[in-house]
C-alpha cells in the first residue's frame, strides 16, 4: 500500500486507537496510552470524540468497537462486486454440506473474511467477518495465491512473513511454492491444521477472466469428525462448483 505523500496525523492516530481496542477486545485509557505515543489526556479526548459518535461505547473502565461501524462495514461489503455475486451460493453451500462456509478476498496483502454461512454442523471458529488473517496458513489463502504471479506472492512473503499458526503451518518459501503449484495444477487447496489445529478446510480460487483469483471459498469442518473420502470427494466436490458458479456470475452477469 502506497504510503499519503501528507498524512494527517489525527486522523491516523484516531484509527490506530480503534484497531488497538479491537485488537485488545476492549480497552481503557491506559492500555491504549501505553500503546500510542502519545499521553493519556490525549487518548481520553480521541475516544470521547468517537463515543460521541457512537463508533465506541464505553462500558465500566473499557471501551469498545460501537455499531456505527456495522453500518459501514455492512455498506463496503454491499459494494463489492464477489459479495454480491457469492453469498447466496455460500448460503447454498452451507445449507448442503452442514459445515462452515467462508468467502475471503485479499487486500493489501492479506485476507479478510468477506462474508460466512454456517450448516447445522458448523464448527464456531475465532474468525468474524471482516477478520483479515495471513494467506500462508489458510486454504483460502493458498487458493488465492495460487492464481497469482510469483513475484506478486514473494512481496506479500516479504511483507507478511511466514509465521507459523501451528506446528503445520508451511513456514518455508520453496516448500510453500511448491505447494501453490500444486494448487494451481489441481485447482484447489486445502490447509490441514495449518492455521488452527484440529481444524481443515478445503477452497477453491474464484478467478477473472485472466485467471486471477479475485477471492476464495472454503468449507471447514473438524478434523475428527470428517474423514479424508467426505473432505476430498464430497466437500472438494461442493467447493469446486460453487466457486465455478460465482465465477460466471460475477464474470458473465
Amino acid at each position: 500500500m502506497d504510503e499519503p505523500k501528507h498524512p494527517v496525523t489525527t486522523v491516523d492516530r484516531t484509527l490506530q486507537i480503534v484497531e488497538i481496542i479491537q485488537e485488545l477486545d476492549g480497552a481503557g485509557v491506559s492500555e491504549v496510552a501505553d500503546r500510542v505515543d502519545v499521553g493519556k489526556s490525549a487518548v481520553h479526548n480521541h475516544l470521547n470524540t468517537l463515543a460521541n459518535r457512537e463508533y465506541v461505547v464505553k462500558e465500566g473502565e473499557e471501551y469498545h468497537i460501537g455499531l456505527a461501524f456495522l453500518g459501514l462495514g455492512a455498506y463496503a461489503r454491499k459494494r463489492n462486486e464477489i459479495f454480491d455475486a457469492a453469498h447466496a451460493e455460500v448460503d447454498k453451500l452451507a445449507d448442503e454440506t452442514g459445515e462452515l462456509v467462508n468467502l475471503l478476498v485479499e487486500k493489501s496483502g492479506q485476507g479478510i473474511y468477506l462474508y460466512q454461512a454456517q450448516g447445522d454442523n458448523a464448527v464456531e471458529l475465532d474468525t468474524y467477518e471482516g477478520k483479515r488473517v495471513n494467506l500462508h496458513c489458510t486454504g483460502l489463502g493458498k487458493a488465492i495465491l495460487g492464481f497469482r504471479p510469483e513475484d506478486e506472492v514473494e512481496v506479500i512473503l516479504d511483507e507478511h512473513g511466514m509465521p507459523a499458526e501451528t506446528e503445520h503451518t508451511i513456514t518455508d518459501p520453496d516448500a510453500f511454492f511448491e505447494e501453490l503449484a500444486e494448487v494451481r495444477e489441481q485447482g484447489y487447496a486445502v490447509d490441514e491444521e495449518e492455521r488452527l489445529n484440529g481444524l481443515r478446510c478445503v477452497a477453491a480460487p474464484i478467478t477473472d477472466d485472466d485467471d486471477r483469483a479475485i477471492a476464495a471459498i472454503s468449507v471447514s469442518c473438524p478434523v475428527h469428525r470428517v474423514d479424508d473420502d467426505r473432505f476430498y470427494e464430497d466437500l472438494r466436490q461442493a467447493v469446486l462448483g460453487a466457486a465455478n458458479v460465482v465465477e460466471l456470475e460475477h464474470n458473465y452477469s
